[in-house]
């Protein structure tokens, strides 16, 4: 049975004393809740404090890219080999804005991926269409590109590492939300290429995140979704309450 998994993708925001203070807070309300797993994933500088305070409170820590390489001359980069040293669960790879304003390619993109799993990395693939692919009728043939090309020469036994979340780019950060009808229809869509590229059991199990202007109020609508099994959040996750809110959004 899939499990229902909430990130957060603090994006370039939280200083290190920020991150430690919000996950002692967030750890504080969760307590024993096992409904959902939980992520947070801060900027890489605020890395090793959140991984000070999180250690046993059952939150999982995120980063939200990675190098395609594991050392080397590459300015700026940080490897996967640094990530796992700090304590790192889990990457965000594919994210629309990786794509849309650092030119990441699905090649690119796939060669993380692979580079990840290999140091045992959980992965969060992100795949979505432009609003522009949307108004065209290209939603279904972006997704199924995106996809193909992210989970190219992965193994069906790998995918159980791999959450894909479906992130319209039109609805980031816009306060815009895909009704919880089309997010669905996508995330459907989703599981017809996981079995199509891999299994029906492959299919099935999978966890396939909603991201895009996902908030506590909206949350209960998405997630009561057959396709729909948790939440890649952004700006809504950079406040506990709000946060806490979309976590617990089936005791809402």
């Amino acid at each position: 049975m899939r499990k229902t998994f909430i990130a957060g993708n603090w994006k370039m925001n939280m200083l290190p004393a920020e991150a430690s203070a919000f996950i002692e807070e967030l750890a504080g309300k969760l307590g024993n809740y096992s409904d959902a797993r939980v992520m947070v994933a801060p900027p890489f500088t605020s890395i090793p404090s959140a991984a000070d305070v999180i250690k046993g409170t059952g939150i999982l820590l995120g980063a939200q890219n990675m190098s395609d390489e594991e050392a080397g001359a590459h300015t700026g980069e940080v490897s996967p080999l640094m990530l796992k040293d700090l304590g790192v669960d889990v990457v965000i790879l594919g994210h629309s804005e990786r794509r849309m304003i650092y030119g990441e390619n699905d090649a690119f993109i796939n060669r993380k991926v692979k580079l990840a799993l290999k140091h045992g990395f959980e992965v969060i693939l992100c795949v979505g269409e432009t609003l522009e692919e949307r108004e065209s009728g290209k939603v279904e043939a972006v997704v199924e590109e995106q996809l193909t090309g992210g989970l190219n020469e992965i193994s069906e036994e790998s995918l159980a590492s791999i959450t894909i979340a479906y992130e319209p780019v039109w609805a980031i950060g816009t306060g815009k939300t895909a009704t919880p009808e089309d997010a669905d229809n996508v995330h459907a869509f989703i599981r017809k290429i996981i079995d199509k590229l891999y299994s029906s059991s492959a299919a099935e199990e999978i966890v396939i995140q909603y991201g895009g202007s996902v908030k506590p109020e909206n949350s209960a609508e998405l997630m009561a979704k057959e396709n729909i099994d948790g939440a890649l959040v952004g700006g809504a996750s950079l406040k506990v309450d709000s946060f806490f809110g979309i976590i617990n959004y089936a005791k809402a």
